[in-house]
């Protein structure tokens, strides 16, 4: 969960706004078919997408977003795939770092649960992150499993800290750089602490009501998710790209809270990156 200042970390536990980094990651990621790769590239990223506002929530939210992108591959300093941070330590097989990640507010008013209670406010999140490539089975094909911890901030009338995410998952990559396409399946389960699950299922007792009773959540699982991508190039410049994420959450720690609405989700995007400008300069790793 990394800036780009990773509109929501690598775990960017609010859906709301989680599929932009999803459609970011996806671009980013397909990038990476050839090496060396330009020190740097500067883009324009359009995508839209649909997804629940929050995992559990039965309100969605679609979105269509034109933006400015980009990517830096230094050999410390790293903005890419989402992510803007510190590449502490990479070898073949392990790939440690640090980065940051934000997410933008949300209006309780455009959330039928939430009416009435206080927004959630634009989150930061920042942490480290081990990478492990776990096998290559073919040139193409990388099996990876990520370990992610963060904290969480709220920036809403001050600062606040809101408790700590955790997001193993593991995948597979799958490349044809002489076809121009990427193929990426993943799983993942999303934890938080006491603080987190307050965040989004806690009512406490000033915005309880007869339908929405006080509720104290729990630390422990928010979703389980299954995600699925893929990626072609039309041009040396122009990739186009997709996503489905499935999120089941029959195990979360906090259903029994009337914020939760739903033990399903889905989330579906769609986009483009036209790359307009590259550094002739190589990166010294992928």
């Amino acid at each position: 969960m990394v800036a780009t200042i990773n509109i929501a970390s690598r775990l960017n536990v609010r859906n709301r706004f989680a599929h932009w980094m999803t459609l970011f990651t996806l671009v980013t990621s397909a990038q990476a078919q050839m090496v060396p790769l330009p020190l740097w590239e500067l883009g324009v990223f359009a995508g839209t997408a649909t997804t629940p506002a929050y995992p559990g929530s039965s309100d969605r939210a679609t979105r269509s977003l034109a933006v400015p992108i980009f990517v830096y591959r230094g050999e410390v300093l790293r903005v890419e795939r989402g992510d803007v941070g510190a590449r502490l330590f990479s070898s073949d097989s392990v790939e440690l770092d640090l980065g940051f990640s934000a997410s933008l507010p949300a209006s309780s008013d455009d959330l039928t649960a939430r009416r009435g209670m206080s927004d959630l406010g634009t989150l930061v999140e920042f942490g480290p992150r081990v990478k492990l490539t776990l096998a290559r089975p073919t040139p193409g094909t990388r099996v990876r499993l990520e370990l992610p911890v963060r904290a969480v901030l709220e920036f809403n009338n001050g600062v606040r800290q809101q408790g700590y995410a955790f997001e193993p998952e593991l995948g597979i990559e799958v490349r044809d750089a002489g076809a121009g396409w990427t193929l990426s399946a993943t799983a993942s389960l999303v934890f938080g602490d006491k603080d987190l699950n307050n965040y989004f299922y806690g009512v406490s007792a000033p915005f309880a009501t007869v339908v929405r009773p006080a509720f104290d959540a729990k630390a422990g699982l928010i979703t389980t998710r299954l995600g699925l991508s893929t990626s072609k190039g039309l041009s040396p410049d122009v990739r186009a790209f997709g996503f489905v994420r499935y999120e089941w959450l029959e195990g979360a720690a906090n259903k029994a809270s009337t914020l939760f609405q739903q033990t399903a989700g889905t989330s579906i995007g769609l986009g483009l990156l036209w790359t307009v400008g590259r550094s002739e300069q190589r990166a010294l790793g992928p």
